[in-house]
């Protein structure tokens, strides 16, 4: 568990997963005695023990959590929802409208993933419960919600990564929780002094234009600080739609000339790879295996996005 982000009640707990640190975090609001405990991204069912230490380190129980919000249904924020709910009995989860029915039954979800990460999806997902349709709760587009006088959620339609997803803004804080939709963030990276953030184009439903659309539309809204699904929080919103204006366009080009020669998914990700490691290089960050196994896990399933946005569209 983090210290809080600062002093407005936001916390984050680190839910391993993948069996690794700073990879996929849950943000805890505490509204209380006031108001009300809201948990943002729940993560795999992996995470659900580290979730509950973290909330039994800052004295919240689980009958006391209202809300559980989870920005898009992918099973690496959501997959641990319904296994977490079991254990609230005071809380409802929000999602999306395009995710409500696929977290009631989630078995195109499973397969989905099965189909990428195919004979490791049982240790990194299992078990994905479903969760009942009286205890799901949808947000429109620029919809709100308040947890206490103080704070007001309002929800924004930001499609790109997925369909199902939508980010969060937290009045108290000028903060958007983005999930995927402003990319990744490499806390390793932003320890040794250099911003670095990628974008996540993972299948299927990823779209280059409405992921432009939606990061300027999270850009216009001014915010102080993104709170990424991976991993962390960064103040550095300037650098953040910098890099990402600049990412997703190359990766667009060099999937498109791949594309076009007849090329795969495993070329694209190489290419990436080399891209982003001669840039990582050049200011001073170290080829790690560490590193670049978590850099390569990222590439690897934002070429598939690529190169499936590709093929059904040229």
């Amino acid at each position: 568990m983090r210290n809080p982000l600062n002093s407005q009640n936001l916390y984050c707990i680190d839910g391993n997963d993948l069996g690794l640190q700073e990879r996929t975090g849950t943000y805890v609001l505490d509204e209380r005695p006031v108001g009300m405990v809201t948990l943002i991204e729940t993560g795999p069912s992996i995470s659900i023990p580290y979730i509950k230490e973290g909330l039994t380190k800052l004295s919240i129980q689980l009958d006391e959590i209202n809300y559980i919000i989870v920005t898009h249904i992918h099973l690496d924020h959501a997959g641990g929802a319904g296994l977490l709910l079991k254990d609230c009995p005071n809380a409802k989860v929000i999602v999306h409208p395009r995710g409500k029915r696929h977290l009631h039954n989630p078995e195109r979800l499973v397969q989905g993933a099965k189909t990428i990460y195919k004979e490791k999806f049982d240790k990194l997902f299992d078990p994905v419960i479903p969760i009942p349709l009286e205890r799901l709760l949808e947000m429109e587009d620029r919809a709100t919600l308040r947890l206490s006088d103080q704070r007001l959620l309002t929800f924004y339609d930001t499609p790109g990564h997925a369909k199902h997803h939508f980010s969060i803004h937290d009045g108290r804080t000028n903060t958007f929780f983005t999930g995927d939709t402003c990319g990744i963030r490499y806390p390793a990276i932003d320890r040794a002094g250099i911003t670095f953030y990628l974008p996540s184009t993972s299948p299927n439903q990823f779209n280059p234009e409405d992921m432009l659309a939606s990061i300027q539309l999270i850009k216009d809204l001014n915010p102080e600080q993104i709170a990424f699904g991976h991993f962390g929080l960064s103040n550095d919103t300037k650098g953040i739609f910098d890099q990402l204006e600049t990412w997703l366009p190359l990766f667009m080009k060099k999937g498109t000339e791949i594309h076009e020669t007849g090329g795969n998914w495993e070329q694209l990700r190489d290419t990436l790879n080399l891209l982003i490691m001669n840039v990582l290089t050049s200011r001073g960050i170290k080829d790690t295996h560490e590193l670049m196994e978590l850099i390569n896990l990222d590439v690897t399933i934002s070429a598939m996005g690529v190169m499936d946005y590709l093929e059904k569209n040229y």
